[in-house]
């Protein structure tokens, strides 16, 4: 577009210290016309005030020229600054410095426009309100800080999901592979569409992670590019940074907008489905029976400082605290683990073989209990359960010890969710020895917490099926 204009005018408007059409002119005594800041980096350099063309010495206070100014924005297709923006340093109006900004009409005026338009207004020094919006606009910062850590922090979880996701896969495909193992040569075609059910899960579940890390990733980038900009128009001063602070509120607040994000359950692999009663439903296929546990545990909700067995019917406590994800289902504030299945009705009952182990609770737990902080094991906290604590038995919530004709090495936990009870007997001779009464509306789930074994021969407590001298549930 330039190139059309005829070169005379081109001429008169380049700046001969940077050769190209001058930014905010001034113009010298001489006649000569060169971009403000060029020339002040010149007059620096040469340390004199003498024209870079004609080498005249400037004696003068030099300020823009506007008319100038114009003519070379129109030329070079510049739009026309903003009378707030970083370049216009003076009034348009009177020529004079602006110091002063209106409250009334949220604008920047010079002393003359102070006098007599905004009488009776609000009228503030600039710095002052400059630093009024500066202060305005760091508690936002500081919030889009606290906003991108907590996206840090869930990316790094997820990053530590990956490797322990393809462990979990490892450590499950031996399991099944042990399992069938004991099967015969034509039950391989079941252990390998089993294998390829997880490692369709593991993908599955592995992409999921993968895009949620991306998308955290997408949300850490913009959060940092809105704090880049927000330090950095913190870094300005008087008009730049009040034309700056408006627009970097709003998109401080936009990047504000919504809800922190959150881990999301179920990321990890569902051991308990593939290996849950594994062998008894394969069994079941050839139309024969196998040993079945009512209640696998789920190492999705297992403290780490807690050890499972294989098959994921027995608990130990560990004696190194496991390094696991600390994904939403999982307890972290005491050693606990639940079953793997919930129920929300009917009749469900099983044994705990707990040998001469001294340190033991087990029973129920509602779903939404407490996992991560601080609560008791009670009903008050959705608990209900028997405590063993070297041959002293308590109930959840009480210090009252429960009197026992005898020492069980089996404890039955039956449940009868729609009568709203939870009973623990010593199946050998079915002797009552609690009875919760509540009326459920969670699901409920199998509960367990184990401590020290010592010097006890029991050192894991173990689900087993109902005893075959005692009446099953219904």
């Amino acid at each position: 577009m330039a190139e059309e204009n005829p070169p005379p005018l081109k001429h008169l408007l380049t700046c001969s210290v940077c050769t190209e059409i001058v930014k905010d002119p001034v113009s010298l005594g001489c006649h000569h016309s060169f971009c403000s800041s060029c020339l002040q980096d010149f007059w620096a350099q040469a340390e004199n005030k003498n024209c870079p063309v004609c080498k005249r010495k400037s004696s003068k206070d030099i300020g823009v020229n506007f008319s100038l100014k114009e003519l070379a924005d129109s030329f070079a297709g510049r739009q026309r600054s903003d009378p707030s923006d970083e370049a216009q340093g003076v009034c348009t109006e009177h020529l004079k410095d602006i110091k002063w900004f209106c409250k009334e009409e949220q604008r920047a005026v010079c002393h003359v426009c102070e006098f007599p338009h905004h009488q009776g207004h609000t009228v503030v020094p600039l710095e002052e309100q400059v630093q009024e919006l500066k202060q305005q606009l760091r508690p936002d910062l500081t919030a889009l800080q606290a906003r991108r850590s907590r996206h840090q922090e869930l990316e790094e979880t997820y990053e530590a999901m990956v490797p322990h996701l393809k462990g979990q896969r490892v450590k499950t495909e031996r399991r099944i592979r042990a399992e069938f193992e004991q099967l015969h040569r034509f039950l391989r075609e079941e252990e390998e569409a089993r294998v390829k059910a997880l490692g369709e899960e593991e993908e599955q579940k592995r992409k999921r992670i993968l895009l949620e890390r991306k998308t955290l990733q997408e949300q850490i980038r913009s959060l940092s590019e809105g704090l880049s900009a927000v330090e950095a128009d913190l870094q300005k001063d008087g008009l730049s940074f009040l034309s700056a602070s408006t627009r970097s509120r709003t998109s401080a607040r936009a990047l504000l907008s919504g809800s922190d994000p959150q881990l999301l359950p179920g990321a990890l692999l569902d051991e308990a489905k593939h290996l849950g009663n594994l062998a008894h439903r394969v069994w079941e296929k050839m139309g024969q029976r196998t040993t079945f546990s009512p209640v696998t545990l789920d190492p999705n909700t297992a403290s780490g400082g807690l050890s499972l067995s294989d098959d994921l019917t027995s608990v130990r406590r560990s004696d190194v605290t496991q390094k696991v994800p600390n994904n939403p289902e999982r307890f972290t504030e005491y050693r606990e683990v639940l079953g793997s299945e919930g129920f929300s009705s009917g009749e469900h009952c099983w044994e705990v073989e707990v040998g001469d182990h001294p340190d033991w609770v087990i029973g129920v737990a509602k779903e939404s209990v407490e996992r991560k902080g601080e609560r008791n094991a009670s009903p008050d906290d959705g608990i209900w359960c028997l405590f063993n604590t070297s041959g002293k038995y308590t109930r959840g919530g009480s210090l009252k010890t429960l009197t026992l004709k005898r020492t069980p090495e089996r404890i039955r936990v039956q449940l009868d969710y729609d009568g709203g009870e939870v009973s623990f007997y010593d199946p050998e001779d079915m002797t009552l020895i609690y009875t919760y009464q509540h009326t459920f509306t969670d699901n409920i789930f199998p509960w367990f917490s184990v401590g020290a074994a010592g010097e006890a021969r029991t050192k894991d407590v173990r689900v087993c099926g109902v005893s075959s001298r005692t009446k099953p549930c219904k």
